[in-house]
């Protein structure tokens, strides 16, 4: 069953998310179950919000891919990250890749 992923990491920076982001190159090399992602950053830190085919899936591109990358980059603290059952999805037509 497809589930959004919805995580807060009140320490990160918008510069650590870039350098984790082009290190595990997860948008060159899709993680397996992926399906969606998007980040921003306000006055609370970095908010992601995925659309997973598992929480297995997002567990096992975690554990192997994101955490060693984290860990090098000494990311601090930890994020608050919540699964919740995918009830719908939409993607407007023509629309792919990063916003920039």
């Amino acid at each position: 069953m497809a589930v959004v992923m919805s995580m807060l990491w009140a320490e990160v920076t918008p510069e650590q998310y870039d350098t984790v982001r082009d290190a595990v190159d997860w948008e060159g090399v899709p993680a397996a179950g992926g399906q969606v992602h998007v980040a921003w950053f306000d006055d609370q830190g970095l908010h992601v919000t995925d659309v997973w085919a598992s929480q297995q899936a997002f567990e096992t591109f975690f554990a192997e891919r994101l955490a060693p990358v984290i860990q090098k980059a000494g990311l601090p603290g930890a994020p608050e990250t919540t699964f919740s059952p995918l009830h719908r999805r939409f993607i407007a037509p023509n629309i792919t890749g990063a916003a920039t």
